[in-house]
Parts: C-alpha cells; structure tokens; sequence
C-alpha cells in the first residue's frame, strides 16, 4: 500500500458548533455545500451515527466511480468517514468551538491502491481536490451562517 496523502483545510464559520454539525448530519443541508458532482447516498438508512453506511457517487459522464464509507468515530462536533473503493482512508470533519464562532477542520487521509489511478490522479486531479475541499468549506460556511441567523 503506498504512502498515505493528506489534504488538511480548515474555515472559522461565524455560527455556533451545533448548527455546524448540523451541516455535515442532515442530508438536504450536505447537499447545498457539497461538491454538485458528488452524490451522498445512504446505504440503508441514512445516518452520521457510529457505523453509519453511505456511498459518495462522482457524477461523471460514462463511469460513477463511487466510494462507500462507514462512520468510524463519532463524538459531539467530530464525524469521521472511512472510505474503501479507489481511494482508502478517512475524512474527518471537526467542529471547534470558539469565542467568535466554530473552526472547522476537515481532513482527507487517504491512499490510492491502483498504481494507474494513483498516477491520473495525482497528475490530473490533486490539486482540483485540494481546491475543491477549499471551495465546500467556503459553500460549508455559507450555508452554516444562513440557518445560524435563521435561528
């Protein structure tokens, strides 16, 4: 297995840890900051709970490589996803509470098996991931501080 890689971003989010996690929990809010060509599907019943299943589908035309993950750990504010498919490892979303809102953390820890993949990927799509990580934060955010004002 090689080395893993990490892409690490983190966003301070003027809204109150709770209404974050609540960004990363409920499914209708997920989808107003996730990526548009990604797609959450629950495997069985949808849920961020401590073996909670699911299956992230790249909506790209022909193929829709999909990667299925299971909650791994869980605790207030703190979500973590093991993925397995083409890449293998975690996604951990942490929310920190702070005098002036929440710092949240996500980090993508992973590994790529196949030798062909690894290499388009990190010749093609690296440094679009790392920026698209960015720009969901950034979409995370907004969403977060619209329901926190909402409310």
């Amino acid at each position: 297995m090689p080395e893993p890689q990490v892409f690490e971003h983190s966003i301070q989010i003027d809204a109150s840890a709770t209404t974050v996690e609540r960004c990363l929990t409920d499914r209708a809010l997920m989808h107003q900051w996730l990526n548009p060509a990604l797609r959450c599907e629950p495997i069985d019943e949808w849920s961020t709970e401590l073996g909670g299943r699911s299956r992230f589908v790249i909506q790209v035309p022909v193929v829709q490589p999909a990667l299925n993950s299971v909650v791994v750990q869980r605790e207030p504010g703190l979500i973590v996803w093991e993925f397995n498919g083409f890449f293998k490892g975690r996604d951990r979303w942490e929310c920190n509470p702070e005098l002036q809102g929440t710092r949240l953390l996500n980090r993508f820890e992973f590994a790529i098996p196949n030798p062909l993949i690894r290499f388009g990927f990190n010749t093609f799509a690296a440094t679009w991931t790392r920026d698209d990580m960015q720009a969901q934060l950034r979409r995370l955010k907004r969403v977060a501080e619209t329901v926190y004002r909402k409310m």
